[in-house]
């Protein structure tokens, strides 16, 4: 019982003088027009997103600078960007609008598909990702590459040696293409249980990513606001409200 809380008790929502940080969720960026989960937005939705959050002189950047700058109390105009799924159109639709901008943004890749495709959604468009020489090309242009585990597979559930598969041995395959070990981990659909909070940071990730993570929000749970191509300036507006209202800090 004794290590058991001890454990919990490292969960604790990262927060300060300005709340929780502020982290968007996005996927795709490409055309919307057949996208079945809404998780697609167009290069110019992307811009027009980014344009947003200069006008309230909000600055995108990857998580890792975020929540070193939050840690340091230094975060009040910063927005945590993330990129789910390591898709290829990050780099060639993406990335030329974030250094227009001049953010930065963490992409979650996996690396046990590089260069494959986004075989686990069963409806819509496959989409190719990046392969492991884009991973390197993104980590280069100063992106922050994070873990979405090796195959996109849920965690909770997974037997013992699958769990540290996804967990670890992503960390050290990333590391491999990058020469940098990864300090995010982001959980594939957005499901996590204790076990896998557990699993990531015996993994040594320093943080870990979900969306509506509930009771278990903190350093390994993260939430972040989904963002898609239907999100204009009052949608944003009242995401942004929502996340420094609501007491999960998160929002959809």
């Amino acid at each position: 019982m004794a290590a058991d809380t001890a454990t919990r008790s490292t969960e604790r929502p990262v927060s300060g003088p300005h709340g929780r940080p502020w982290i968007l969720m996005y996927h795709s960026v490409g055309d919307p027009a057949d996208d079945p989960y809404g998780i697609t937005v167009s290069r110019d939705r992307l811009d027009r997103q980014l344009a947003w959050l200069r006008r309230r002189g909000l600055t995108g950047v990857d998580v890792g600078t975020l929540l070193r700058a939050h840690a340091a109390g230094r975060a009040g105009r910063l927005v945590g960007l993330t990129f789910d799924d390591g898709y290829a159109d990050f780099l060639h639709e993406a990335l030329p609008v974030l250094r227009r901008y001049e953010c930065t943004a963490t992409v979650f890749v996996l690396p046990g598909r590089c260069g494959g495709s986004n075989g686990w959604d069963p409806l819509g468009p496959r989409k190719r990702l990046l392969t492991e020489e884009e991973i390197s090309r993104a980590a280069k242009a100063g992106m922050e590459i994070g873990s979405h585990g090796l195959y996109h597979q849920r965690l909770p559930g997974l037997p013992d040696g699958v769990l540290r598969q996804e967990t670890l041995h992503s960390r050290e395959l990333i590391r491999e293409i990058t020469g940098t070990a990864p300090e995010s981990f982001c959980y594939p659909y957005g499901t996590v249980d204790q076990r896998a909070v557990d699993a990531v940071r015996t993994a040594g990730y320093t943080y870990g990513f979900a969306i509506d993570p509930g009771p278990l929000v903190g350093t390994y749970a993260l939430p972040r606001t989904h963002i898609s191509h239907a999100d204009r300036g009052l949608r944003l507006r009242v995401k942004h409200l929502r996340h420094r209202f609501a007491p999960s800090g998160a929002g959809r």
